[in-house]
């Protein structure tokens, strides 16, 4: 048999992939049945106008050939729209937005697009694990976030953080618009649980950022604010030159993304948007009873919907797993700087939640 090329080999191994395998063979083993808090899905779909508009667009017989490869001009305006009154940023819908199968292929189009092979993109560390499987894609080098006088080509930032669920610290942008300038650098900022901050705090694009528009984009993923996780629809937006290459990577990667589905997006962003502080509201009540219930384990959640603790001594997520049949994402896999730690999910169902935190306060305690 032929060796696979070279960039399928420096591929990492996909962290959840393999999250989700071992999850499912403790499942799978006698015992308690297991309560997962390890995966990041959202247990809420979308409002049911959305649904709807999705079935109503389905049920047309003009819809089911290409959509346009560049994605329908009303589901581009729908985002500006929505940039514009939530965020304060106003952009040119034709050239500063780019429709993505979903955020998750953003990641990989900008290290694509923003680097030669060889070059080096810095990374928060901890942080999403794909943001690994992006550089390696693109034949790149990554270097841990170690402040703005890390050097790079282009940087991956992330507000609030997944895994480590910190809003963006003030100032933060601007530093990052400074880098990118010394630099002479791109940045890209993943943006996918904007609007799920909390304690009052108000959601902060990076666009807003004086001089950001210059230098980078930043991701907007349907899949948090409006739960359409499935949908696999998102955007990229900011720089026009950004915007062009990957839309012209995706003329040649992709046929378009489903008609129907871009139709709902437009329903999504133009309809009610009480469902939004809704799922926001939700997922803070669930963190506060999170916090609570882990009582003096060190332990953060200013937005998103998981909650960053640090491990007891003598404490293992595979032991969490095995004794209590709980299972949290273990800190390591987004990072040598998340040793010692672990996420847990917010988005389950209350009831599996505070199964889930009374066996942990007995792991942790």
């Amino acid at each position: 048999m032929r060796q696979p090329p070279e960039r399928i080999e420096r591929l990492p191994q996909q962290y959840f992939t393999a999250l989700l395998a071992s999850v499912a063979a403790a499942a799978a083993s006698e015992g308690e049945p297991l309560v997962d808090l390890g995966r990041g899905n959202p247990e809420v779909g979308p409002p049911s106008h959305v649904a709807e508009a999705l079935s109503a667009s389905a049920a047309r017989s003009d819809v089911h050939g290409y959509a346009p490869f560049s994605g329908l001009p009303a589901l581009k305006e729908a985002i500006a729209a929505r940039y514009s009154e939530v965020y304060g940023v106003q952009l040119d819908s034709l050239r500063e937005v780019a429709v993505l199968p979903g955020t998750k292929t953003g990641l990989m189009e900008f290290a694509l697009c923003s680097v030669e092979s060889g070059g080096t993109i810095v990374l928060p560390d901890p942080g999403y694990p794909d943001y690994f499987s992006a550089v390696a894609l693109a034949g790149a080098r990554h270097v841990s976030f170690s402040g703005f006088d890390t050097p790079g080509d282009a940087m991956y930032l992330n507000y609030p953080t997944n895994p480590t669920a910190t809003a963006a610290p003030e100032g933060v942008f601007d530093e990052a618009v400074e880098w990118a300038h010394r630099n002479d650098a791109w940045v890209m900022h993943d943006f996918a649980y904007g609007d799920l901050v909390f304690d009052g705090r108000k959601p902060t694009s990076f666009l807003s950022t004086e001089g950001a528009r210059e230098i980078g984009i930043e991701l907007f993923s349907m899949s948090k604010s409006y739960g359409m996780a499935g949908w696999r629809l998102g955007f990229a937006l900011g720089n026009a030159e950004l915007i062009r290459r990957i839309e012209t990577l995706q003329d040649h990667a992709f046929a378009g993304i489903f008609r129907p589905v871009q139709e709902a997006g437009v329903a999504a962003l133009t309809g009610p948007q009480d469902s939004v502080d809704q799922r926001r509201a939700t997922y803070e009540r669930r963190r506060d009873r999170a916090l609570a219930a882990l009582g003096d384990v060190e332990a953060r959640s200013e937005g998103t919907f998981f909650v960053w603790f640090r491990l007891p001594e003598g404490a293992t997520v595979e032991r969490i797993l095995q004794e209590q049949r709980v299972a949290v994402a273990p800190g390591e896999g987004f990072g040598a700087r998340g040793a010692g730690w672990a996420r847990l999910s917010l988005a389950v169902p209350d009831e599996l939640l505070d199964a889930g935190l009374a066996r942990l306060r007995v792991a942790l305690t």
